[in-house]
């Protein structure tokens, strides 16, 4: 038989499975991080019918090459193109996610790991992060009851019970910024004024909103860049003042009551008595100790001093170790004053109380989960109403030595292999890369599959060519016994 039927039958076979990778990529043209792959032949089976020969330096004879042939060709290859990164598709949700790199998600499915370039993430009813595209759980490192991450791998939990809700804090910190204008009438030195009023708002340690008001005032007509700061009145979330309650009498007539509230300003521990006809408030001692000066050159802030002492901040402190269940901060609310300036606006002031400094001791109530957001290193943070944030873990990413050694499994999933090494395990700080609100596309091109179809499809009939040729030459050779 000739052999040329053979090599023939051996190109279909190879075409074949090239045309069954190429179907398989552009199926998968638009697979959420598919990697295409890629067909290489290699010649095999040659068979030598003269081997061959140096040269005769006696005879003079030449040398001859050696005389093969061969018989066709054979798969040497299919290789998956999975360094190559797909296209960026933009989604705007908050659980897409694509790596820019070679590295890969790590996913539990069925108790054991596998690695995946899709990104579509999703949350499970247990609150777990999960890959949509195969149902894997994330992977990731968690954190530890102060915020730390902790390198321990497992599944990554978002929307659990105990991180539904945002405990409250209490504010520990305000800062006053803003402008005393000395020509100012609030804040002219005048018996009978109330002087200017500055209400700074804060939360207690169980969430509750409070907002206590402070004046300042000169202390007297000679004295233009020093004032008295002092506190008026203390209110709740609904604008009530807590140092008394009303009452009605047996006539239907107001009657205020003193709730004895205890009150530390600067230092100086203050009392008050409630007028019970009027609710006015009665303050001892009637002017603070606590100071305010600028400089009377540039109107720039000097100092505020508090028990005495000359700084920036003063310390206000209600109920502090008085009042048995008290929620109010033992620590205490420190007010910066040294944000303030003392310049020439028209004869008007103007302050303003900002809650926290810096960041810093701001407080907030009670919140509820609203959402989460992922960040570029893998970070997921809660987002609650009452404007908190919080680290629950982070989103772990493994890379091998030979990336291209992984073996699909399907479902968008890789496994490890003997040639394409363990995988390394990350450290936290080193994960970067990851964009949110975006997905990989699949690498596959099209032109170019297209491409290398015709020439699959042009290679299979010349293969196929070679058959019937060499059965026509057959049956020529059977035909010469007639």
């Amino acid at each position: 038989m000739m052999r040329s039927l053979y090599s023939g039958v051996s190109g279909l076979k190879v075409h074949q499975t090239k045309m069954d990778v190429i179907g398989n990529n552009i199926a998968n043209v638009n697979t959420i991080g598919f990697k295409s792959s890629s067909v290489n032949f290699s010649d095999v089976y040659y068979q030598t019918t003269a081997n061959a020969s140096g040269a005769n330096t006696e005879t003079g004879a030449a040398g001859t090459n050696a005389m093969q042939i061969g018989l066709g060709s054979d798969v040497a290859a299919i290789s998956t193109n999975i360094t190559t990164n797909g296209g960026t598709q933009r989604t705007d949700r908050n659980l897409d996610l694509m790596i820019n790199g070679s590295a890969f998600f790590i996913v539990d499915s069925g108790g054991e790991k596998f690695f995946t370039r899709s990104g579509a993430l999703g949350v499970d009813v247990n609150g777990t992060l999960y890959n949509t595209s195969n149902g894997g759980t994330v992977l990731g490192w968690g954190v530890d009851e102060a915020g730390n991450i902790v390198k321990e791998l497992g599944p990554l939990s978002v929307m659990s019970v105990d991180k539904m809700s945002s405990e409250p804090t209490a504010t520990t910190k305000a800062v006053l910024s803003g402008n005393i204008d000395q020509n100012d009438e609030q804040v002219a030195f005048d018996e009978t004024a109330s002087g200017y009023p500055v209400t700074i708002s804060f939360y207690d340690n169980i969430g509750n909103s409070f907002m206590a008001k402070l004046t300042l005032m000169q202390p007297s007509a000679d004295v233009k860049n020093s004032y008295t700061v002092s506190i008026s009145d203390l209110f709740d979330s609904t604008g009530k003042s807590v140092l008394y309650t009303v009452t009605q009498d047996e006539e239907g007539n107001a009657v205020y009551n003193t709730t004895n509230q205890y009150v530390n300003f600067g230092g100086e521990e203050y009392r008050y008595d409630v007028d019970p006809a009027t609710g006015e408030i009665i303050w001892s001692p009637e002017v603070s100790s606590t100071n305010l000066v600028f400089n009377g050159t540039n109107g720039e802030f000097s100092y505020v001093t508090n028990e005495g002492e000359q700084g920036e901040t003063v310390m206000l402190y209600f109920n502090d170790g008085n009042t048995e269940n008290n929620a109010f901060s033992a620590q205490g609310l420190e007010i910066d004053f040294s944000s303030l300036t003392m310049y020439s606006a028209g004869g008007t002031s103007k302050i303003n109380a900002i809650r926290g400094n810096d960041g810093e001791g701001e407080g907030n109530s009670a919140g509820a989960l609203s959402g989460f957001t992922i960040q570029t290193d893998g970070k997921v943070y809660g987002v609650y109403n009452n404007g908190d944030k919080m680290l629950f873990g982070q989103i772990a990413v493994a890379t091998f030595s030979n990336p291209a050694g992984l073996e699909s499994v399907g479902n968008s999933l890789y496994k490890e292999s003997l040639n394409s090494g363990e995988f390394e395990d990350v450290d936290p700080s080193t994960v970067s890369g990851l964009t949110t609100g975006a997905l990989e596309m699949s690498n596959v091109d099209l032109a170019n599959e297209f491409t290398t179809m015709i020439t699959t499809q042009r290679g299979f009939q010349a293969n196929s060519r070679i058959i019937t040729t060499s059965d026509t030459m057959l049956e020529e050779v059977v035909n010469l016994k007639r």
